[in-house]
């Protein structure tokens, strides 16, 4: 880039144009990528087969007891360190067949109860609609489920008690239900105790043929405390006991003799107590049929089992099996849009072969209907000998072969024998049916896809003419913000880096630092020793921060600061955290001394204590193990008794929330600079409390390094260009450092709920975010400092704010570009759903939130007040 004077109409309209275009472009190419697919309406109904194998077969069972356990991962069942105890029992007996289900990413609840109850593949776009306790877009009501098919059949009532997704998933499906909120991490009691406390009742009741139960409280507390949480080891042994006391009702109570009781996990969560991706962890949950009939089948397994590293126990079926097995043991047509396999295990309830050959039939004939709709009866027709099936050119054909061998092989008539092999080509037929089926996971409107690459592009070529305008730098000044943009961009077309993006940040940003100091020598020699030592200093803080938390895929379990030393030294942690409130205090104390003088530490001094008894009295219930000596004297504190999280909280938010107009206030009344600037500051130190108080505990002495960061960063006088890259380096690095990913997984719920109640959708959600970006979103805040002292100094006014605006707005429209670009040419990439469209959301979140809403609208807002 020349230089040029900055800024014109011209220039500030392309700007403008650039930023309009990003959530254009991203809602035109979200429309084509996650579209709802096509499904087969209406309810199954017994399809015709050959005479000779007759009705439908007798089902062993006649009743439903269905018991989700959200993120119940395999190990917490099957393992030697489970409190499953009475579980792991009736497995040894044979009065239950464990199984690991495989469930596909993403891992959220919504769309996997949508492919326990429907047996097929959710889209993609559940993962957005999960968050959304509001939306009733993603209703299964008029799809064919096998809730539905129960309801059918009319032997009795549908009752649900537990998470009120399934209420959102089945409206007016439910004879009496009581819903409880999903998203409320905070609690680990009482959203069990509200599914637990209608058991007893219901047990003895005879109007019903299925019960769903869905727990919350694993799930809860993983989110907070993660899989090795003092919490959890006692929350397993009291869904252990819910087991024993339906189980026990099965085999006294005579209504319930011939009841299937189904114990789940709808997904699994990592080592951080996450979900929403694909690790082994979090694909893994446990799945156990129960019942005392099951004895009849004379099979028994060890239990328990020495830890497995994949969390592989048992045999592994896929979780969309449910629904024709339970088709099949309930009696009811496999749901239409099924591409699950019937287990193979449950065989043996049937003992004419013609019943477990017309079973399996079934299924196959209800999937080949799916194959058939979406490409047509041709392709069976084209399955010939002479069409080449001895060498097949597509799965298509091939998989039309193998089901000719089966249709062919198949016995009939009730004396025929059933061939074990006969058996085998089928269920592996199912397979691959079901895996060729799924990978078509969405059908792409590509004219979309290309109509956002397109604006995507414009936005590009706006944003790069604004910059050339508005940066007053020379083409090697600008170079290194290229060379990011470009870098990042190539970067977005290999899943394995998008994976481990923390580590392009963590390179780039030492790079860079580097490169300024030895810039910064250049011009300066008489200054080396200074410059060195600002160098020094600011590369140890980050090479500090990225090894604060490990991130990523590959090695998110791997060793780092926050394992090995904060969280084993409780004593340490709550140093640092100490010291984190004391310079927070200081600095608020010191800002409003220049407000309002006598009251300003009575004031800060209040406001901080409010956000420490806070944060004290969230980890007591989160993790009591930290809670010690005066750490615990605090949270008992007399004025804080009696009073709940959600109200302290509020307290701590609305002490936050009265500084902060009182800080705007004063800066509309007294505009001169001497007032200004630190009452400028004061803002940027009351969001530092904020953000704070959103961050996990153990992130809390980052901000110390961030503000030893931010002063480095006001004594090299960057240049506009070189604080630019600056903040966008550091808001992604700070991001990762926090323990962010481009994973579903890692989005951090733990802080969503502070000072909520009720679960609402936008306060819940900004929450969310702010828990989430709070780092970065810091980041905006001190640059925005920084903006506004160049600003005054050089007197160049808003020319500053549009020149950074206008680099990170360059940078965005990239990376936006290029994240479509690798999402439409990698469409039937084999990650597509578990790494691609992850990021694409994470895209989404950076451009809209990060971008737009924080760095350009509130970052303007707080430079307007600084300018006025």
């Amino acid at each position: 880039m020349t230089s040029r004077r900055p800024g014109t109409l011209v220039s500030a309209l392309l700007l403008g144009a650039a930023n309009l275009l990003i959530p254009v472009s991203i809602l035109a190419f979200a429309t084509g990528f996650f579209p709802y697919k096509p499904l087969l309406p209406g309810l199954a109904q017994y399809s015709a087969l050959p005479t000779e194998y007759g009705g439908p077969p007798t089902p062993p069972f006649d009743r439903l007891v269905f018991m989700v356990i959200d993120a119940l991962r395999s190990d917490f069942v099957y393992s030697t360190n489970s409190g499953f105890s009475y579980v792991q029992s009736l497995i040894r007996d044979g009065a239950a067949i464990p199984f690991t289900a495989h469930a596909t990413s993403p891992t959220v609840t919504m769309p996997r109860l949508k492919a326990i109850t429907t047996g097929s593949i959710p889209s993609f776009l559940d993962v957005v609609l999960n968050l959304d306790e509001g939306d009733e877009s993603s209703t299964l009501a008029s799809q064919d489920t096998w809730l539905a098919q129960l309801k059918a059949k009319g032997t009795g009532k549908l009752l649900m008690y537990g998470d009120d997704t399934w209420l959102k998933l089945f409206p007016g499906t439910f004879d009496r239900a009581d819903g409880t909120t999903s998203f409320f991490v905070s609690d680990f009691t009482e959203v069990d105790n509200n599914v637990t406390r209608h058991i007893a009742e219901e047990l003895k009741k005879d109007d019903w043929n299925t019960m769903i139960l869905h727990y919350l409280g694993l799930d809860h507390i993983g989110h907070k405390g993660g899989p090795r949480s003092a919490h959890m080891l006692p929350k397993q042994r009291e869904m252990d006991g819910v087991i024993k006391q339906i189980f026990s009702a099965l085999e006294t109570e005579p209504h319930l003799q011939s009841t299937l009781f189904v114990v789940c996990g709808d997904h699994g969560m990592n080592d951080a107590g996450n979900h929403g991706a694909s690790s082994p962890g979090e694909t893994s949950p446990a799945l156990v049929f129960l019942s005392p009939k099951l004895k009849a089948l004379k099979v028994s397994f060890q239990a328990p089992l020495p830890d497995a590293e994949d969390f592989q126990y048992y045999s592994t079926v896929e979780q969309s099996d449910l629904a024709p097995t339970l088709a099949a043991l309930l009696g009811f047509p496999v749901p239409k849009n099924n591409l699950g396999a019937l287990i193979p295990d449950f065989l043996p309830f049937w003992p004419d072969k013609n019943d477990q050959t017309q079973l399996l039939m079934r299924n196959a004939h209800q999937i080949l209907d799916i194959i058939t709709a979406a490409f047509g009866t041709q392709i069976l027709d084209r399955a010939s000998p002479q069409a080449g099936c001895s060498n097949p050119e597509s799965d298509y054909k091939e998989l039309a072969c193998q089901w000719n061998d089966v249709t062919k092989r198949a016995p009939s008539g009730s004396a025929a024998a059933l061939d074990p092999e006969w058996i085998t080509a089928t269920v592996k037929w199912l397979r691959k049916a079901q895996g060729l089926m799924s990978s078509m996971a969405s059908n792409y409107d590509v004219s979309r896809l290309l109509g956002g690459q397109a604006a995507s592009v414009v936005a590009v070529v706006c944003a790069a003419a604004a910059a050339h305008r508005f940066i007053d730098g020379t083409l090697v000044q600008s170079l290194p913000l290229a060379i990011i943009s470009l870098a990042y961009g190539i970067m977005m077309f290999a899943s394995s880096y998008v994976e481990e993006e923390q580590h392009f940040w963590y390179w780039a940003t030492t790079a860079w630092f580097a490169y300024v100091g030895l810039k910064g020598i250049s011009k300066d020699p008489s200054s080396k020793g200074y410059q060195t030592f600002i160098t020094f200093v600011m590369l140890t803080t980050v090479r500090v921060i990225r090894a604060w938390n490990q991130t990523g895929q590959k090695f998110a379990g791997e060793p780092d600061i926050v394992k090995t030393f904060v969280y084993p030294s409780p004593g340490l942690l709550w140093f640092l955290v100490g010291a984190t409130y004391i310079w927070i205090h200081r600095e608020i104390v010191f800002g409003f001394n220049h407000i309002f003088a006598p009251v300003s530490y009575a004031c800060g001094t209040g406001m901080i204590l409010a956000a420490v008894t806070f944060k004290v009295s969230f980890t007591k219930e989160d993790a009591p193990e930290l809670v010690f000596g005066f750490v615990q004297s605090i949270a008992d504190l007399g004025f804080t008794q009696g009073h709940s999280l959600v109200a302290r909280a509020r307290a701590a938010f609305i002490a936050l929330g009265v500084s902060f107009f009182v800080a705007i206030f004063y800066i509309l009344t007294r505009r001169r600079l001497s007032y200004l600037s630190p009452s400028i500051e004061t803002i940027h130190q009351l969001y530092t409390l904020f953000a704070i108080t959103q961050s996990r505990l153990t992130n809390i002495p980052l901000y110390l390094l961030f503000h030893l960061q931010y002063c480095l960063l006001d004594s090299l006088r960057l240049s506009l260009l070189d604080l630019s890259t600056s903040s966008l380096l550091l808001q992604y690095v700070s991001f990762f450092a926090f323990g962010g990913s481009n994973a579903i997984s890692s989005v951090d719920l733990s802080n969503a709920y502070n000072g909520v109640s009720n679960f609402n959708v936008t306060t819940v959600g900004l929450l969310t975010f702010v828990s989430n970006w709070a780092a970065p979103i810091y980041w905006t805040s001190a640059t925005t400092m920084l903006l506004l002292q160049k600003a005054w100094k050089e007197g160049t006014g808003w020319s500053v704010y549009r020149g950074h605006v206008a680099a990170l707005t360059l940078f965005t429209t990239c990376s936006v570009a290029a994240v479509m670009a690798a999402c439409t040419i990698l469409r039937t990439h084999l990650f597509i759903w578990t790494v691609f469209s992850p990021k694409y959301l994470y895209c989404i979140a950076w451009s809209l939130g990060q971008h737009l809403l924080v760095n350009v609208v509130v970052g303007g807002v707080v430079f307007w007040l600084g300018s006025l």
